[in-house]
């Protein structure tokens, strides 16, 4: 499975905002220039993620967004899914009883792709912005070495 730009660069601009913010909003120009990414592209996934209730815009002169609430209260799997990112790893429909085969089957594999993307989820759902933000994510993913599936000494 592999997540979207959409999904990415939600989460990046918000824990640029996050990071950013202090109390203040943060102006779109400035997560465009900071990130890398388009500004159209910023407005449009902002708009989503204001219709999502995560973020609330100020207007006028030293405008911009601010978080609409505490940053260790925003799920990241909030903000995939406010920006219409499906955390999805089958190739048919979650929860259908219809499969991804011509003749409406699941394949041999589809309760491990679904129970994948499970997992993502609840993943997802348990970390939060202000966990990104104060880089408490560190596991044990940098203990693999290529696809040996072998671990590194510490």
């Amino acid at each position: 499975m592999k997540l979207s730009t959409k999904g990415r660069y939600a989460v990046m601009a918000m824990v640029d905002l996050s990071s950013h913010s202090q109390g203040s909003p943060v102006a779109l120009a400035d997560i465009a220039e900071r990130q890398e990414i388009s500004l159209s592209y910023l407005e449009q996934l902002f708009g989503k993620l204001r219709k999502g209730g995560l973020v609330k815009s100020v207007r006028g002169p030293g405008g911009g967004y601010l978080l609409s609430r505490p940053a260790p209260q925003m799920r990241i799997s909030d903000i995939i899914l406010a920006v219409d990112e499906p955390i999805q790893t089958t190739r048919c429909s979650p929860g259908s009883p219809a499969g991804c085969h011509h003749n409406k089957g699941r394949c041999l594999t589809h309760d491990l792709w679904e129970e994948l993307g499970n997992q993502i989820y609840l993943y997802l759902s348990a970390v939060s912005l202000a966990d990104v933000c104060e880089r408490r994510i560190l596991g044990s993913s940098g203990m693999f070495h290529g696809n040996t599936g072998t671990v590194a000494a510490q």
